[in-house]
């Protein structure tokens, strides 16, 4: 299959089996792409950095929309569905995953942000730690690799210093 012929869709996957899904799929021959991040997982006195979906419960697979195996794509093991609208599978952007795969480091994993590039009042998500998945604001680098941002916290905001790599810029 050429990359004329071929589109990207969305696959919604079972809850943290986006890597069985993925292998499921490699197996009935489609190329498959899970872009993943490193986050910081802590547990008792533990800390350590383990590879995390960047977008939990998706994936991309790549198909000939004519070919009539493409619909095998909803029975693959750890699979729920490939997104649609209505009856029309919803199709992504090549340009959009080579985006995305343009921000992976050598060790495969997409670059959340840089802290040089964010300005005060941007918009952050905190992807680990006690306050993960909580928005907060941009507001300076600190020491090394830890920047300052503000949350809204019981009605007020606080300032905290977070690792540069626990945060993505909100879209």
């Amino acid at each position: 299959m050429t990359a004329a012929e071929r589109q990207w869709y969305a696959v919604y996957t079972q809850a943290r089996m986006e890597k069985w899904a993925r292998s499921n799929l490699w197996e009935r021959d489609f190329e498959v792409y899970l872009p993943q991040y490193s986050r910081q997982r802590r547990h008792a006195r533990k800390t350590d950095w383990v590879s995390a979906p960047l977008f939990p419960r998706y994936l991309f697979v790549a198909a000939d929309p004519d070919a009539p195996g493409r619909r095998s794509i909803n029975s693959a093991p750890g699979v729920v569905s490939v997104v649609s609208f209505g009856e029309r599978p919803a199709t992504i952007s090549n340009a959009i995953i080579q985006a995305i795969q343009a921000r992976e480091d050598a060790a495969g994993h997409v670059k959340l942000v840089e802290p040089n590039t964010l300005k005060p009042g941007d918009q952050v998500r905190l992807h680990s730690g006690a306050m993960a998945e909580h928005i907060g604001m941009f507001e300076r680098r600190g020491d090394a690799d830890r920047v300052v941002i503000l949350l809204n916290l019981l009605g007020r905001s606080v300032r905290v210093k977070v690792p540069a790599n626990s945060i993505a810029r909100v879209l």
